[in-house]
């Protein structure tokens, strides 16, 4: 279980994301390019240029579409956007919101865009011939949505075809989901991690799901909060756990999210963290820890069934790590046999040790990330009915 000094910080840093968002560190990062060798040159302009027309774009994630050019807001962590172009450059437009994003030719290194500017980037120095282009979404944005505002081809450029995936995962889950903190190294830090190095060293689009889905050539949604749970959030704190803000596009509950399109055959799961890292206090609905565990349990096993009902042939993947004394790793276990034991035969719990809990605030770093969907992955090899829907 974390340190007091350990929980402290991390709510304090949950705190400052819900209220005003993430605190850039680095303000020279917002105007301009930080590629890495390899990396595309993105760089702003002023406006799209003359004769500039809309790329169709690929989208994965939830989001809410804005105007005719492919434009969306999203607040959902791991958004990605992809286009396809024959042609030495292409645009997009980002629209207000902070965000960091990463952009990518190829599967080549990324290129960072931290909290950029609203407006039109240009994606240049590439060679001849068709080209990948794709913008991720790295940071977490709890306290508000971001825009992007579509793909562009100047004069010289045309569309490809996108190639449609066949797979589908989703992934729902908190702040291991999200991949918060990941590239940090806590010994790095003397102390801990404050608001601006989280938002720094938060990397979505290193995390499980891009690793998993990755090996599978498989779209992928990350419906994850930091912070949350199931019917309780870290150290008590008043928001939406995770199964009441599910089912909204955003966290504003404007809009309940229906993609007729998202039909994922696989569905990760890893909830409880916040449940119970922290113990219960005065004034909280539990009067004691059995009570939590039978409203978590129940309250568990009801989102699962809600979910089936909407993915009737998806195998679901219920992980948990052996945090808080092996408290998580138990209840999710108890989860899953009370799924098995209502008639739920496509579902498995695989519980996840030795993660070294590296990154900010003891959070998985890249290698227990690295870790995790290796073990996930590995289950789903050595169990081939899991693409097989019946």
């Amino acid at each position: 279980m974390k340190s007091l000094n350990m929980m402290s910080a991390f709510v304090l840093s949950l705190t400052a994301i819900l209220a005003t968002g993430p605190v850039l560190a680095r303000d020279a990062a917002a105007h301009g390019e930080m590629a890495r060798d390899g990396a595309p040159k993105v760089e702003p302009v002023a406006d799209l240029p003359a004769g500039a027309a809309v790329l169709p774009g690929h989208i994965g994630g939830r989001v809410l579409a804005e105007g005719s050019d492919g434009g969306f807001r999203r607040q959902w962590p791991g958004t990605y956007v992809e286009t396809r172009f024959m042609g030495p450059s292409a645009l997009f437009r980002v629209g207000p919101g902070d965000v960091s994003l990463r952009i990518s030719v190829d599967g080549g290194a990324p290129a960072a865009l931290v909290k950029p500017k609203p407006g039109v980037y240009r994606v240049t120095g590439l060679k001849a011939g068709a080209h990948t282009l794709r913008v991720d979404t790295a940071s977490e944005t709890q306290a508000g949505p971001s825009a992007f505002g579509g793909f562009y081809a100047p004069a010289g450029t045309k569309p490809l075809p996108i190639p449609a995936r066949v797979r589908q995962i989703e992934f729902i889950g908190d702040s291991h989901t999200v991949g918060y903190g990941n590239i940090a190294d806590q010994a790095a830090f003397q102390q801990t991690c404050t608001t601006a190095e989280v938002w720094d060293t938060t990397d979505t689009s290193q995390g499980i799901a891009p690793r998993l889905a990755g090996r599978y050539g498989a779209d992928y949604q990350v419906n994850a909060i930091s912070g949350r749970g199931i019917v309780r959030n870290y150290n008590g704190f008043a928001a939406d756990t995770l199964p009441q803000a599910y089912p909204y596009t955003l966290f504003d509950h404007a809009v309940r999210y229906d993609d007729p399109a998202w039909h994922p055959q696989v569905i990760v799961i890893a909830l409880g963290t916040n449940d119970f890292t922290t113990p219960l206090h005065a004034g909280e609905k539990w009067a004691t820890r059995d009570a939590l565990h039978a409203d978590y349990e129940l309250t568990y096993v009801d989102f699962v069934k809600a979910l089936r009902a909407h993915n009737p042939q998806a195998y679901f993947l219920l992980w948990a790590t052996d945090m808080a004394d092996g408290e998580i790793a138990a209840e999710v276990a108890k989860v899953a046999d009370k799924l098995h034991a209502a008639g739920d035969s496509r579902l498995a719990f695989l519980p996840m040790h030795d993660i070294a809990f590296s990154g900010c605030h003891s959070h998985p770093s890249l290698a227990d990330d690295a870790k995790i969907a290796k073990a996930l992955g590995d289950y789903m090899d050595a169990h081939p009915e899991v693409w097989q829907a019946k």
